[in-house]
């Protein structure tokens, strides 16, 4: 087993990593961004670097600087658990490179044949499981899309090639919408993965969302799975529940299938990841196609149709679920594998008991959209506790929320006997999840567990989007939504100063009490040393600063925190009302920055690549 392990990520994640290394007395490092020093994996861990500025690019995405990191500490292994570089087979491959340091994951090469989507489709289909129809080759020109259409019919899914999670994926509803869709989707694609390469496949009307989480060992060759005994699969999950492509509830086991289609799934993604050579923890997921007029009581059966969607070639947010119904740690399973020590079970030793479900809390108005939070803190946090309730988080009483990367600030997991049992716990849970000073999605999560569609195990993936009424959500969160306060006011009595200390980039804490002490001066427009654009409101009222907006003019403003994805006026341009004047990054999701009416652009005070915060005047109308 390893000394000492490196985990290349933040919040809680990071935390269930180093809780798996601490009870097998294994050390551990975090490494974290300026915005980051004080988040809670940082407290956890036994010493920290300091990777670079708030900026993912250039701190959890810099690949030379998590390495030198790992040197500076002495570890022997890193762990890279989800998002960031997780999936990046050039980083894994820097890590298998370095001398003395292990990669906990799979081989750099598997994850280069099944993060490239059209790879995976191939590969899966030679092992003969089902695909979805669809390209196995990228796709450059509108051409393409169109003629793909044309000969399956629309919806067409333009999907990126390192894509996941919804990123990098557009819907083309028409010819008319091909041209937008692809940039888009190359674009998004380049941002989220440096690779701009995307595929097709037919867009499937209603899908459910299935995974298998998957652990798997080196054959007797050492150079991955000699066949199907050497992986294990541990049940799979329903992820159907999801907001824009992007999962809010899991549960397992998925109360749609039938045991004989549970089989066939499970079987399916064993015999693809044998094929693959791969090895270590991932999930294979698949669409399932729900029958609409399907009785609740009647599980699909096993002449339903399903497809190969992706691999996941890392932990997921949900493999708790799993842990849940298993007993097993799949941290621990990932940590033995890249040790060499092999898997702890077989096949047969693997019983799902129970039922199980996890509600991502993340810190969004779901009454809004699902907008994530901009500011906040957590002036009362008091997670749920009692039999069958698990949190994974991060966070504390009186933390700041921390908006520069994802909006998940936690995780609930509820156990039960059986899925009745477990949905009565769920309410039971978050009733008692009591979070003030940030908003977030707990009122929807309570609505959902008295929503026929969800009870009744019948929903698709496209549930929320198409169907779920507005209005009830927005009652949810006026019933139960938690209080939003802002950030301490900077004049507030300081009884307690608490300082960070960098030396040669590794982290140090230094606490000092003062009785009485007057608050810290900060240089004149605040202690950050960072330029930001020049702020502005329209001619109704406030401050303008230093952007002029002619009377009658108007000024769009960031409306969260992000990065200019491009931008699509130019000074001079005449605008309509509705029209996108430029694209903003956040929270993982494109978000169009619309005129709310029409003019003449008289300014345009960004450029893409350029990171913004809620307020940032972007372009000026008149």
């Amino acid at each position: 087993m390893f000394d000492k392990v490196l985990v290349a990520n933040r919040g809680e994640i990071a935390v269930r990593v180093m809780r798996a290394c601490e009870e097998l007395g294994v050390d551990t490092v975090a490494v974290y961004s300026d915005a980051d020093k004080h988040g809670g994996h940082v407290r956890y861990a036994d010493e920290a670097y300091n990777v670079g500025p708030a900026r993912a690019a250039d701190s959890y995405l810099d690949g030379e600087a998590v390495v030198d990191a790992a040197r500076s500490a002495g570890a022997d292994a890193i762990h890279p658990g989800y998002g960031f570089l997780a999936e990046n087979a050039e980083f894994a491959a820097r890590v298998e490179a370095a001398d003395g340091i292990t990669w906990i994951g799979p081989a750099s090469d598997a994850m280069e044949r099944l993060g490239e989507k059209t790879h995976a489709r191939r590969v899966m289909d030679d092992a003969d499981v089902p695909i979805v129809p669809g390209t196995t080759e990228p796709v450059t020109d509108v051409e393409a899309v169109t003629a793909f259409g044309d000969e399956y019919g629309y919806p067409v899914a333009i999907k990126a090639e390192g894509g996941g999670g919804g990123r990098g994926m557009k819907v083309v509803e028409s010819a008319d919408e091909a041209e937008e869709a692809l940039e888009s989707a190359k674009r998004e694609g380049e941002a989220y993965f440096s690779n701009d390469s995307v595929y097709l496949e037919r867009y499937l009307q209603t899908p459910r969302h299935v995974e298998v989480q998957i652990v798997a060992d080196e054959g007797d060759d050492g150079e991955g799975p000699a066949d199907t005994s050497d992986v294990v699969h541990l049940g799979e999950r329903d992820c159907s529940l999801q907001r824009r492509h992007q999962k809010v509830i899991e549960e397992g086991p998925s109360p749609a299938l039938s045991d004989e289609l549970r089989e066939k799934i499970g079987e399916a993604a064993r015999r693809g990841v044998a094929a693959a050579d791969y090895t270590n923890a991932g999930t294979v997921e698949f669409l399932v196609e729900e029958d609409p007029d399907r009785d609740p009581s009647e599980p699909l059966g096993p002449d339903t149709p399903f497809y190969f969607l992706e691999v996941n070639t890392r932990i997921q947010v949900e493999h708790t679920v799993t842990e849940e119904l298993t007993g097993i740690d799949i941290v621990k399973e990932q940590l033995r594998v890249a040790s060499g020590e092999g898997l702890s079970v077989s096949q047969d030793d693997v019983e799902l008991e129970g039922h199980a479900i996890e509600f991502r809390i993340n810190a969004e108005n779901a009454a809004d959209d699902f907008q994530p939070a901009n500011e906040g803190s957590l002036d009362t946090y008091d997670p749920p506790g009692g039999i069958g309730v698990r949190v994974d988080d991060a966070l504390r009483q009186g933390d700041e929320l921390v908006t520069d990367y994802d909006s998940m600030i936690a995780k609930l997991i509820v156990r039960a006997g059986d899925r009745e049992t477990c949905l009565a716990r769920s309410k039971r849970a978050l009733a008692e999840y009591d979070i003030d000073g940030v908003v977030t999605i707990v009122p929807f999560h309570r609505l959902m567990l008295d929503d026929e569609r969800f009870v009744d195990g019948t929903h698709t993936t496209k549930y929320l989007d198409e169907e779920l009424d507005r209005e009830l959500v927005a009652e949810a969160q006026e019933r139960w939504g938690s209080e939003t306060v802002g950030a301490a006011d900077d004049d507030e009595e300081v009884t307690e100063r608490e300082f960070t200390v960098e030396v040669n980039g590794k982290r140090f804490d230094v606490e000092l009490e003062e009785r009485g002490a007057p608050a810290i001066p900060v240089p004149e427009g605040g202690g950050s040393g960072q330029q930001r654009p020049p702020q502005a409101k329209s001619d109704d009222g406030g401050d303008e600063g230093d952007v002029d907006v002619a009377e009658g003019g108007e000024a769009i403003d960031a409306e969260m925190q992000g990065t200019i994805l491009s931008v699509d006026v130019a000074e001079g341009d005449e605008v309509a009302a509705g029209d996108v004047v430029c694209v903003l990054e956040a929270m993982k999701m494109e978000n169009d920055v619309v005129a709310e009416r029409g003019g003449t652009v008289a300014g345009v005070h960004v450029a893409e690549g350029d990171s913004v915060d809620m307020g940032d005047v972007l372009i000026v109308l008149e």
